[in-house]
């Protein structure tokens, strides 16, 4: 079940004291090794409505606690407490969008039709950094691969997209052979 406010309001929540107390960086560290878990079971623990909040926080207390600073464990018992557990991964999805704004870092997608090398990486993240509203900031590259695309690639920043792709021109191609564009049409 979505609960985008919930999330958002209980990750600013958190957000703001770890600001405040200076453990922002491990407060982040430890939502990041706890998202890492990847236990099918302990999720399905956590997620259960079946469960009570109580058993849950008992649960988290003997698998994680002297692992966890005092804030994410404070943290974790106030979301049993209330039954916001569900929200949990969208909370964590909301602190990590606040966690970057304030840090300025941006993530890059590159997808191509074949794997790139290290090289064509940096020379697009050049370019971008030429730009002034990347010039700053901390760009983190994720690639992936479509053989769809045929050739070239899509860039993907935020709500920046930008489709250098074959398969992009073949598309506009036919959408013109489509429209025959350069023919008048007749009534």
């Amino acid at each position: 079940m979505r609960q985008p406010k919930v999330a958002q309001r209980y990750a600013k929540a958190l957000f703001d004291l770890a600001v405040e107390r200076g453990e922002l960086e491990e407060v982040k560290r430890d939502l990041d090794n706890i998202k890492n878990l990847n236990n099918s079971e302990l999720t399905t623990i956590w997620m259960s409505p079946v469960i009570q909040g109580d058993k849950k926080q008992k649960i988290f207390a003997a698998l994680l606690d002297g692992k966890v600073s005092a804030i994410t464990s404070a943290f974790f018992n106030l979301l049993f407490k209330k039954g916001r557990e569900v929200a949990l991964n969208e909370m964590n999805i909301a602190f990590n969008e606040m966690y970057r704004r304030q840090h300025n870092i941006r993530i890059v997608e590159i997808t191509t039709a074949s794997p790139v090398t290290q090289g064509v990486n940096d020379f697009i993240v050049g370019k971008l950094k030429e730009r002034p509203a990347f010039k700053n900031a901390t760009l983190q590259v994720t690639n992936k691969v479509d053989d769809a695309l045929v050739g070239g690639f899509v860039l993907h920043v935020e709500d920046l997209l930008y489709d250098a792709s074959i398969r992009h021109d073949l598309q506009v191609i036919k959408k013109q052979f489509i429209e025959n564009m350069y023919v008048q049409k007749l009534r």
